[in-house]
């Protein structure tokens, strides 16, 4: 009967998605809504988006090992994001009429630098929208008692993303995130009083995490712990600034009031909100410890799942599996056609310029069907890997290679071309180099190395001018 309910509710977005299909005439209908949400689905949208797979299943299971400060990077990083966005980087982006992220590095730096972070950013996803599919394939394991296999479930989860934001682009992933970010909402919240309730009380789960010192937020004052700890914080706090899913939202709004308080009121709700799946996994330790103890060691990820299916009654598990579908539902559809979007606009016209809208517009799909398909076999072979590990891993190369293009771009009016290219280079060059031969950076954190760097990069390469560049660069060679 669950799996049943659970498949009409994926009928249900589905049918509501193809609805807001209706809407989608050109490009910037299916990028961008045409401009034209109003500030309330600019929040929820915003919301639904950052809450997926890692909220209601990574980020818990690392509070209960780790307490706050091992999660600093989602929620209080990625929600810090969002402010930062609405409050630096909305209004002047939003005044430029641009389609993608990508469009802002060309009419900055040029087209090399378009197609060179346009690549970055496509990257990135690969993780993201993959962490998503892989709690699709969990959630569907779970619901048939395993009688559809994790990699089935992904498949069949991403089959029922794709029918809609194939179709409706940005206008059907609005409508839908809007309505499961209700659904969302008001699920975890039953769900955890309901918790608190078999838990002895809320105050019993708050003093188990007090026992526990599950609220220690600063590092030990170590050298190592400190920029292990700074480097978790600004990974998804500066890495995904220049995210299209993101910009999306921005440049989706109706005017530039909603593009800059939007994300604003999305990132200081979605830190809140981050703490109820917190809470629900504590009371799991109280309600079943022994059965939680067990599957912290083998797969805590599964916690809330089990602890809903196996200790609530059929109404409670209606409400946590319609909210956990939501979450992963709203975040995997606009993971799938950001990067789809930012492809064919900054990559595929390099090499099929004169294309017509509508021409475009079909590009756009098929490179959401395309990509739906790699991220989907990509999620199956990576079985295994820790879902906020899939997430914040995602950033890094974000964070390295597009950021300080971004923000230097925006802020710095001596940035240039050479500066931004030098600042990818080294970012890039450094990290990849931290992540292939640790020892090579003393133990730093290879993220934190490769942003720092690609800081240097664009100041000396803005700074010195072409002609030094061109000495440094056969020196080097030589």
């Amino acid at each position: 009967m669950l799996l049943t309910l659970v498949f009409v509710y994926l009928l249900g977005t589905i049918t509501i998605g193809l609805w807001a299909a209706r809407r989608v005439k050109n490009t910037a209908d299916f990028a961008i809504a045409g401009r034209h949400l109003p500030l309330a689905m600019i929040v929820t949208t915003t919301f639904a988006t950052w809450f997926g797979a890692e909220t209601v299943l990574g980020i818990p299971a690392k509070f209960v090992n780790g307490g706050l400060g091992s999660v600093v990077e989602d929620p209080f990083g990625a929600g810090t994001c969002l402010i930062l966005v609405g409050v630096f980087f909305a209004a002047k982006l939003y005044r430029m009429t641009l389609l993608t992220i990508s469009d802002y590095y060309r009419e900055r730096y040029g087209r090399s630098i378009e197609v060179l972070c346009s690549f970055i950013i496509i990257l990135s996803y690969l993780g993201w929208v993959s962490a998503q599919v892989t709690a699709l394939g969990l959630v569907f394991n779970l619901l048939s008692g395993g009688s559809i296999s994790v990699p089935v479930g992904m498949v069949l989860g991403t089959v029922s993303i794709l029918a809609y934001t194939l179709f409706g682009g940005m206008w059907s992933v609005a409508v839908t995130d809007f309505i499961q970010m209700i659904i969302l909402v008001v699920g975890l919240s039953i769900i955890a009083l309901f918790a608190a309730d078999q838990a002895g009380g809320a105050h019993r789960v708050v003093q188990l995490m007090v026992d526990k010192d599950m609220f220690r937020f600063l590092p030990e004052p170590t050298f190592e712990q400190i920029t292990a700890f700074v480097a978790a914080a600004v990974t998804m706090m500066l890495g995904s600034i220049p995210q299209q899913d993101v910009f999306q939202r921005v440049m989706s709004a109706k005017n530039e009031y909603a593009a800059t308080r939007g994300p604003v009121i999305g990132g200081l709700s979605y830190i809140l909100f981050a703490f109820v799946p917190m809470f629900i996994v504590t009371s799991a330790l109280l309600i079943m410890p022994e059965q939680a103890g067990a599957l912290m060691k083998d797969d805590p990820q599964k916690v809330i799942p089990t602890l809903v299916m196996e200790r609530m009654p059929f109404a409670m598990q209606v409400l946590f599996f319609g909210a956990l579908l939501s979450a992963l539902k709203s975040t995997a559809s606009a993971t799938l056609l950001a990067p789809s979007v930012t492809f064919v606009e900054n990559i595929w016209r390099q090499f099929f310029p004169r294309q017509s809208d509508r021409e475009e517009l079909l590009t756009m799909r098929v490179a959401v069907l395309v990509f739906s398909a790699l991220v989907c076999t990509y999620a199956i072979v990576l079985q295994g890997t820790s879902i906020y590990e899939m997430v914040s891993s995602a950033y890094q190369v974000t964070l390295v290679g597009a950021f300080v293009p971004l923000a230097a771009g925006l802020y710095w009016s001596r940035a240039t071309t050479q500066g931004a290219v030098l600042s990818i280079v080294l970012g890039l060059g450094t990290w990849a180099l931290g992540l292939g031969v640790p020892s090579a950076l003393s133990g730093f954190p290879p993220q934190l190395v490769g942003l720092v760097m690609a800081v240097i990069g664009m100041v000396l390469g803005s700074l010195v001018p072409p002609w030094g560049s061109r000495i440094l660069a056969r020196l080097w060679m030589v």
